[in-house]
């Protein structure tokens, strides 16, 4: 019986090993068709990723090869490269979109044709009831198809077009903007430096540059800019920005202040004299009487000062309050400001461990009245002893300085510490010729003022009395459009938004 047992259990467990390996195989069997399906979603995935990171990209190139040749600084600028191709003066309308054409090979690019390969549908979309796509529309090449990057062996971004246009309150999905009238407006938009506006004036006009890429296995990209310079201007001869201003003058007779445009000075180009601004602006209403009280009273000439505030204009002296940009009257907008300029510096800027001196040659020799440089120096600058001519922007952040001997044809800024100094007697009679802008962004101890914070009291001593100037010289500030205009900054096209436009 015991053995008949044995041989009956033994028989009910044959074939369990073979069920065990079976399923054991079954079970490697579905884990290799998933590892194998996970795989090929990976891939799936990692080239949708590798396309879509590659079709942004060629959009983005052609967005910022566009904004790039807006400026004139640009040796591919549109000025140089594609005369005509945006108006010489004036805005660009708001229904004259202008495009940047990139085809490959062979291929037809016309977005403004609704039935070609790339059509521009979005313009129609952002200006329905307002205009339609002009066919045809103005268009250049990019600079991937002109020499040398077309001789390449490798092809540039394959972007397809960048439209260039002006905006409208309208266009921007109605969109009121500065001074908020609450009417919405068909007039192009522009910029003051901080908000957008449709008061034209000296504001600059807000473009908008989107951009279309195509890449061979139909991955498309839409990206679009709002972009406009960052605004510079100058309403007085000096302006001293901020709140509790210092300013201390010398008693001369030589030393004048002029907001009349000395339009045919020196080696600036003649034209016809802009109109004349405020001789001595502030910014603070509050600073009215500290500043006029600091230039001497008292009768006429020697005794008296105040003629010699002047714009030809008004009484004298002529000290009123200005309204720069408002990003000149920020800390934000003033911080902007100075890394656009230390960006565009023609020279590295400059850094000193002490003080720099004029002493450490720190002018770069190609300066001329012909060739006006930007020069930025990070820290303080004095200028003694030189009695040459400078010509172009000077950045000083700490304290500048001023030798009275010294010319300097153009605009200086000096922007943090805030401080222009000048207690040195002189006979040659050196004066600064453009304009002279004073801003503190920092606090007594140097270390920058907070985002958001008031600016701090910019200060003005030019306190010498001993000014005997030679020939027809004087000391001074006096306004000059020309070398002002000589001398301004290529700050670029700022970025005011940017978007990702669903297709």
């Amino acid at each position: 019986m015991s053995a008949r047992r044995q041989t009956q259990t033994k028989r009910t467990e044959e074939g369990i090993a073979l069920l065990i390996s079976i399923f054991i195989l079954l079970l490697i069997s579905v884990v290799a068709i998933a590892l194998i399906v996970a795989s090929g979603t990976e891939s799936s995935l990692a080239g949708n990723y590798r396309s879509a990171t590659g079709v942004y990209y060629a959009a983005l190139a052609g967005l910022e090869e566009a904004r790039g040749r807006l400026s004139t600084a640009n040796a591919n600028s549109f000025k140089t490269t594609a005369p005509g191709f945006l108006p010489s003066s004036g805005p660009l309308a708001v229904c004259a979109p202008v495009y940047v054409i990139n085809p490959v090979g062979g291929e037809v690019v016309s977005p403004w044709d609704p039935a070609s390969t790339y059509p521009d549908t979005e313009f129609n979309q952002e200006f329905a009831g307002i205009c339609s796509l002009p066919n045809p529309s103005p268009s250049t090449l990019s600079i991937w198809n002109r020499s040398p990057l077309n001789g390449l062996s490798f092809p540039g971004p394959l972007y397809k077009w960048v439209r260039i246009n002006a905006v409208s309150e309208q266009s921007l999905n109605n969109l009121d903007t500065s001074p908020y009238d609450g009417t919405i407006e068909s007039t192009p938009v522009y910029y003051d430096g901080m908000h957008l506006t449709d008061v034209p004036g000296s504001n600059p006009q807000v473009l908008e540059i989107t951009a279309l890429a195509v890449l061979p296995n139909g991955s498309q990209k839409l990206l679009q800019y709002l972009a406009a310079p960052i605004p510079l201007n100058f309403q007085a001869a000096l302006t001293l920005d901020g709140n509790g201003v210092v300013f201390n003058t010398t008693p001369s007779n030589n030393f004048w202040v002029k907001g009349n445009d000395q339009y045919s000075a020196l080696s600036c180009n003649p034209t016809p004299p802009a109109p004349a601004v405020t001789a001595l602006g502030y910014t603070n209403s509050a600073d009215y009487s500290a500043i006029v009280s600091q230039i001497p009273p008292g009768p006429p000439p020697p005794s008296g000062r105040g003629d010699h505030y002047t714009n030809g204009i008004a009484a004298t002296p002529n000290v009123a309050q200005v309204t720069p940009y408002p990003n000149l009257t920020t800390v934000a907008g003033l911080n902007s400001l100075v890394q656009a300029i230390t960006q565009n510096a023609d020279i590295p800027p400059i850094t000193p461990s002490g003080q720099l001196t004029d002493a450490n040659n720190f002018m770069p020799a190609a300066m001329s009245a012909t060739n006006p440089m930007t020069i930025v120096v990070n820290g303080d600058l004095t200028i003694n002893g030189w009695h040459h001519h400078g010509y172009g922007l000077l950045l000083v952040t700490g304290e500048l300085t001023f030798d009275p001997d010294a010319f300097w044809h153009g605009i200086i800024l000096v922007i943090g510490k805030g401080w222009f100094f000048a207690n040195q007697g002189s006979t040659t009679g050196g004066h600064i010729e453009g304009a002279l802008f004073i801003a503190k962004t920092t606090n007594p101890s140097g270390t920058p003022l907070p985002i958001g914070s008031p600016l701090g009291a910019s200060r003005f001593d030019f306190t010498s009395s001993s000014l005997t100037p030679s020939g027809s010289n004087y000391y001074g500030v006096y306004y000059s459009n020309c070398w002002i205009q000589a001398a301004m900054p290529n700050l670029g096209y700022k970025i005011l938004s940017f978007h990702e436009i669903s297709q």
